[in-house]
């Protein structure tokens, strides 16, 4: 009896959450919620590198349409090795302070999927995995 509650200890504790979403820039992305999502902290340079992985989860995690906005969820600034959590509802978000500066069809606070991809996701560098 020992042994089996070890072996499924041990594999619990390896095991990643089933409903994990590895991004195209490799970051994680977790549902934390009806709406909202968890981008993990993950080895990046670029705080953007958060929107690139939020907006392929988006699109290829959640199959929704380049036109859906994203907005941030979690309180600016993140401390150092926090995520960002992002939600698709507009009455969830904080505004995103550094974002607003960089995202170009910000009228709402948000971004859409499509800006967010086509501002952010580059594959340059030893990032992209």
């Amino acid at each position: 009896m020992k042994r089996v509650l070890a072996a499924l200890a041990l594999v619990a504790a390896s095991a990643a959450p089933a409903f994990a979403f590895r991004a195209m820039n490799g970051l994680e992305v977790t549902p934390t919620g009806e709406s909202a999502f968890l981008v993990d902290f993950g080895d990046t340079r670029r705080k953007t590198d958060y929107l690139c992985a939020a907006a392929d989860y988006v699109s290829r995690g959640l199959g929704m349409r380049s036109t859906t906005r994203i907005y941030r969820h979690s309180p600016a600034p993140r401390k150092s090795g926090q995520g960002i959590t992002f939600t698709l509802d507009p009455a969830e978000m904080v505004p995103m302070k550094l974002y607003t500066v960089l995202i170009s069809d910000n009228t709402d606070g948000g971004i859409s999927v499509a800006g967010a991809r086509s501002d952010f996701c580059h594959r340059s560098g030893s990032f992209w995995r």
